[in-house]
């Protein structure tokens, strides 16, 4: 029997008894548990977790208006409720996959979180003791990092865990709909194993939730021993006449974007000593500063800056309900104290906020299309998130409006904002991204068009169009990639605010000339870093069949939020293995851009790799980039060629890449790129021998470094196998030369890219 659930009721509480399930027939309901929350909706099940414990591991809340349906059940009686209601059998499976597919992603979110906490915490305190040893100034001691190590967990989930369960979906997918009522009795069994495993992941979960929130007391605590008063007393010792005295400053405000998103920090506290930083920062920076009074232009600005959000939701359309209530949540969210709050209320708000700040920027989109002169606040909509200029702060909207009319993007160089991105693929000059199911836009029409949603003559008409192309990017990548990149999912709103402003607007900016040097500073040191074989043929002056290279830049799309990580979001376009990869960076970047570059070209080179030799990316009997990677971390412990030493560095450096083959080689990419290429050795023989066969470094870089012994045996072998190469092609070169005919432009980018 149906019944109706008001949007905010506890339909369940964690430790209560658990003697029913719930099918939810319309609404969405919030599963919450200590270390993390997800979503159930239409067709998901209530209460199917914890159907072989006495109480409930979750509570269960109404988000909105529910209808659920209650199906007391005992144990010995379930497979007994299938038979009565077969239908209830597929809705079970497929709900209590999806139950764990969301708990595996928490699981994955905060081991990922742990790796960084810990490396963060040590790598501050060795800067802040670089600092201090450049000052003459004796660096303060915490006892907490004596004892602090990474992350060790005594029992784990299987790697495999993931895969297993991706995998029965599928199964069970095609089995489900014509299985036999004897079938049944599988299901009951494999629910059982399901809420088996999701105890296991709880309880790791719970033991990583403890770690983190442990070793977060050393960036504050309440006694004040803690990095965050080191940092301060530091940096008001220094004075702002002191050199360093801005890089201390980044590192405390970046200090501050952690523990925002530590939920086991006292937020008064956290609050009441960012208060405290902030008003002795203000004193000091006043110090020999002449009061500026407010320009006549500048009153102007704020003038015309008064009053944003009616200006866009004007323009966008909307209907008036839309408008109103997008009104009241921003009203609601500029009241907050804490905008970034983990309580119900908080996080609620900003879920309303998100949803029609999407539904509204689509609609302005839409409209702008068709707008020669597009205001400049819907520019600042459009580029960076902003919609009041309250909650942005006058000092930072005045900013962004001198930014919004010209920034400082180019196409022409691969690298967008958000809004021109879009723009690209309306205008047919690029196709759409993948969404998170990894399916491309003809894909995603032809999924409609099995499902019935669409006729065959919608699908070929849709696959075309534009405008349903553009939406598609709108509503699937633009979102996801939006809260990825800014970094604190759990604490993540669209809307541009001051409160996630921890440093000068301008030094995060993220430029096309910034990008453009990151890249070319990578590509320095890896030359081949983007370039793709492909076969040429030329008839014409006889050239039947040749492989070449072609340097193929990464298209760059900057998200409109102040964020802290990137995103390697597809390798190719399409199917075509010639057609720029997609990364994604925030427009206003926290941390090294640079860094970010290198960590995302390793990505790509491993993605690259694997999307080039198919399934067989990991057998070692075709040799490559990841298959001989992957055969060195998976034996490396057989490997005669490894020290003891080495072998016990590559051991803890896998449990911090979470036992990811790809985390591995990125992680050994990048100091391939950082310090192998400066003539600081840091790699293992093994690593360096694989890298260095698919990664070479550029010719500069070989010449300074051929006489070192380290690099000598490997270099001589890449320059005898080059120089065949080489040969060649040269050889083929002055054959074509001697036939009088000009020589193609294949050739001689190929010729140059075998010099280099």
């Amino acid at each position: 029997m149906a019944k109706e659930i008001a949007a905010g009721t506890v339909i369940c509480q964690n430790g209560h008894t658990a003697d029913s399930i719930y099918l939810i027939m319309s609404g969405t309901v919030r599963v919450t548990y200590a270390v993390g929350e997800f979503f159930l909706e239409k067709g998901d099940i209530i209460g199917l977790c914890e159907i072989y414990r006495e109480n409930y591991h979750f509570s269960y809340t109404a988000l909105d208006d529910v209808t659920i349906a209650s199906f007391p059940y005992q144990i010995d009686s379930l497979t007994a409720l299938f038979d009565r209601k077969p239908e209830f059998a597929r809705y079970a499976a497929k709900s209590c996959f999806k139950q764990l597919e969301s708990l595996l992603e928490i699981y994955e979110l905060i081991k990922y979180d742990c790796g960084v906490l810990y490396q963060y915490i040590m790598d501050s305190y060795n800067d802040y003791c670089s600092l201090c040893s450049g000052h003459n100034i004796p660096p303060r001691q915490l006892e907490q990092l004596e004892t602090l190590k990474p992350l060790e967990l005594e029992a784990d989930i299987p790697q495999w865990l993931g895969s297993y369960y991706e995998n029965m979906t599928a199964v069970l997918k095609q089995v489900l709909p014509g299985c036999p009522i004897s079938f049944h009795n599988f299901i009951n069994g494999l629910l059982m194993k399901t809420c088996q495993d999701i105890s296991d992941i709880i309880s790791i979960c719970h033991t990583m939730n403890q770690y983190k929130a442990d070793i977060a007391e050393i960036l504050m605590n309440n006694e004040r021993l803690d990095l965050f008063d080191l940092n301060t007393s530091l940096l008001f010792r220094l004075g702002p006449a002191e050199e360093d005295f801005t890089a201390v400053n980044a590192a405390i405000s970046r200090m501050m974007i952690h523990l925002e998103d530590i939920r086991s920090i006292d937020q008064e506290l956290y609050r009441n000593r960012v208060q405290e930083y902030q008003n002795k920062l203000a004193i000091i920076e006043e110090k020999g500063m002449d009061a500026l009074s407010e320009s006549s232009a500048a009153m102007l600005e704020a003038e015309q800056l008064r009053g944003s959000i009616h200006t866009i939701l004007d323009y966008s359309g909307c209907e008036k309900e839309v408008c109103n209530d997008f009104r009241q949540y921003v009203e609601e969210w500029k009241a907050q104290t804490d905008k970034a709050g983990t309580d119900d209320k908080s996080r609620k708000l900003r879920l309303n906020l998100s949803k029609l700040f999407y539904q509204i920027y689509v609609a302005a989109f839409e409209r702008s299309l068709e707008d020669s002169n597009i205001p400049i606040i819907l520019k600042m909509f459009f580029q960076f998130g902003y919609v009041d200029e309250e909650l942005a702060g006058m000092e930072n909207a005045s900013y962004l409006s001198t930014l919004a009319g010209q920034f400082p993007s180019s196409p022409e160089q691969h690298i967008y904002t958000v809004y021109e991105w879009m723009k690209a693929i309306y205008n047919g000059e690029k196709e759409p991204s993948r969404n998170e199911f990894d399916a491309d836009f003809p894909a995603y029409v032809h999924e409609l068009k099995t499902s019935g949603k669409i006729t065959a003559q919608m699908e070929k008409e849709m696959v075309d169009d534009n405008r349903e192309k553009m939406l598609f990017e709108l509503n699937n990548m633009f979102p996801l990639v939006n809260k990825m990149t800014f970094g604190r999912i759990s604490s993540f709103c669209p809307v541009f605010s001051e409160h996630n402003v921890m440093k000068e607007l301008g030094k995060s900016l993220v430029t096309a000339q910034k990008i453009t040097e990151a890249v070319d500073a990578i590509r320095a040191v890896d030359f081949r870093a983007f370039y793709r074989e492909t076969l040429y043929t030329n008839p014409e002056v006889g050239i039947q069949r040749e492989y070449v290279n072609i340097e193929v830049l990464p298209d760059i799309i900057l998200m409109p939020n102040i964020g802290i990580r990137g995103v390697m979001w597809q390798e190719i376009e399409g199917r075509r293995r010639t057609t720029p990869a997609r990364m994604m960076v925030s427009i206003f970047f926290m941390e090294d851009l640079n860094a970010i570059m290198t960590r995302l070209t390793g990505e790509f080179r491993w993605e690259m790799c694997r999307r080039i030799q198919g399934p067989r990316w990991n057998v070692p009997s075709e040799p490559s980039l990841t298959s001989e990677y992957f055969d060195y971390i998976q034996f490396y412990k057989k490997n005669h060629e490894l020290t003891a030493d080495a072998k016990e560095k590559i051991k803890s450096a896998m449990q911090k890449a979470k036992n990811s083959y790809k985390e591995m080689f990125i992680n050994d990419y990048i100091t391939w790129i950082l310090f192998e290429g400066a003539g600081s050795p840091r790699l293992n023989k093994v690593a360096r021998t694989i890298i260095s066969t698919y990664c070479p470094f550029s010719k500069e870089i070989r010449d300074r470094l051929g006489g070192n012994p380290m690099y000598k045996e490997i270099l001589e072998k890449y320059e005898l196998k080059n120089s065949q190469k080489l040969h060649h092609m040269e050889a083929l070169c002055q054959k074509i030369e001697r036939s009088q005919i000009p020589l193609p432009e294949e050739l001689l980018i190929q010729k140059k890219y075998l010099e280099s």
